[in-house]
């Protein structure tokens, strides 16, 4: 995977920013969602994303570029592959999570479908994924949130003068 995703990138440097320049686009996240879905070859790709092929083709390519996905042979006459996501790709899972939640909550009356877990293979009920803090083992809220900035040159607010120590109160509510 390439670690240095924030190259080109204007403004704050960002590991939203670096996420973006990858899954920025949304034939890229429909991409993901449908492996996720156990939707592995191109053509069920494509169909149930509504991606022209040529930018599936495109985005697929990046995805593989980028570490998120890995193409496997399934056929040598013709040579055909079927694309499965690495691990940088499943742990996208808390993200199309969290999409499909908020779409649901404030986009859809009537959810398409209903994630489920099913821990032990025998008594699946709908996922309902809370953010919790590994530390003191809390659900996190938009407002318990804060920020610590490690780069150099920056603050809450934005750049810092040049060579000027960023003012206190670099830190707060990430709200």
């Amino acid at each position: 995977m390439n670690r240095n995703t924030l190259e080109g990138i204007p403004g704050r440097p960002c590991s939203i920013a670096a996420a973006l320049k990858v899954l920025g686009e949304k034939w890229a996240l429909l991409a993901v969602r449908e492996l996720f879905y156990g939707n592995h070859r191109f053509d069920r790709i494509a169909l149930n994303t509504g991606a022209p092929r040529d930018r599936l083709t495109a985005r697929l390519r990046a995805l593989e570029e980028a570490g998120v996905v890995e193409r496997r042979a399934y056929s040598e006459h013709p040579p055909r592959y079927e694309y499965h996501l690495t691990e940088a790709g499943r742990d996208l899972a808390p993200l199309t999570q969290s999409l499909l939640a908020w779409g649901d909550r404030w986009l859809l009356p009537d959810p398409p479908v209903t994630l489920l877990h099913d821990p032990d293979g025998h008594r699946p009920h709908p996922l309902d994924p809370v953010w919790t803090c590994r530390t003191c083992g809390e659900e996190a809220r938009g407002g318990d949130l804060g920020l610590e900035i490690h780069s150099p040159g920056w603050n809450r607010e934005g750049p810092t003068p040049e060579g000027a120590p960023a003012p206190q109160g670099s830190s707060g509510s990430a709200q």
